[in-house]
């Protein structure tokens, strides 16, 4: 079969498309026939060797996919032969960019009917992302108020969405050309970040997800009420009372 591999860390012209002996899955494992694939940042923080999870290579690049069950491995019975799933491959992030994939059978679903396998194979990783940052770490319920940065990025549209359906009240910060865009994800107002400072119309939020960083960020944390999180994934430099935990930074208020 054909993959997109590495031998080595690098630029992007270290990637080869080879062939490779078909894979075969383990206990708790699947061999999938790959109809698509992703590719996002994360892919190639690992193939210039700046993933903490990634291993050495030779490997084959890719975590999200979407596609047929091929094989079931051992102690598997959710999933048969034939079904269709979309999902990531492993806990290191690797192996979707070929014709064939084995993949950890607690990390993928059944595909939605409603979604084609190019659009499945282009959600897992941006979707988790974005319900974890609302709901594993910013604890966001009903009726909040949930202040979204960069809300017409990959990760945030899927925020507006997910946070829209939980009944928070959601404030898009974007630029003038996605404000209709946001809007028809959910999102109750609107802001564009180059007409205006956010910090003038906004007064006080419960949360913000930030997926842009910086200055925004740091404005955005004044904005917090008492006992309101900053949740980033694109920050290095924390402000104050901050921690780091799955590459995750929090920051709490306490005004």
């Amino acid at each position: 079969m054909r993959a997109a591999r590495i031998h080595r860390f690098g630029a992007p012209d270290v990637v080869v498309v080879e062939e490779v002996p078909r894979p075969a899955p383990a206990a708790g494992e699947l061999l999938i026939r790959v109809a698509a694939s992703g590719v996002g940042p994360w892919d190639a923080l690992i193939r210039e060797g700046r993933s903490k999870v990634s291993p050495t290579p030779p490997l084959t690049l890719g975590s999200d996919l979407s596609g047929v069950v091929e094989e079931a491995g051992p102690s598997v019975s959710e999933f048969k032969k034939g079904d269709e799933i979309y999902g990531v491959t492993n806990p290191q992030f690797c192996g979707a960019n070929a014709e064939y994939a084995v993949v950890h059978a607690n990390m993928v679903a059944l595909r939605p009917s409603r979604l084609s396998h190019v659009e499945a194979a282009s959600a897992p990783v941006i979707a988790v992302t974005a319900w974890q940052m609302l709901f594993d770490y910013g604890n966001a319920k009903s009726n909040q108020t949930v202040m979204i940065l960069g809300a017409a990025g990959n990760v945030g549209a899927y925020a507006v969405q997910l946070a829209a359906r939980a009944g928070t009240h959601v404030i898009a910060v974007v630029g003038s050309h996605d404000m209709d865009y946001v809007r028809s994800l959910g999102s109750e107002t609107v802001l564009d970040y180059k007409a205006d400072r956010f910090e003038n119309t906004v007064s006080s939020v419960d949360l913000v997800l930030d997926t842009v960083g910086g200055d925004t960020r740091d404005r955005a944390h004044h904005l917090i009420r008492s006992g309101g999180v900053v949740v980033s994934v694109v920050s290095s430099e924390p402000t104050a009372r901050a921690w780091r935990t799955r590459g995750v930074l929090l920051c709490r208020s306490n005004n």
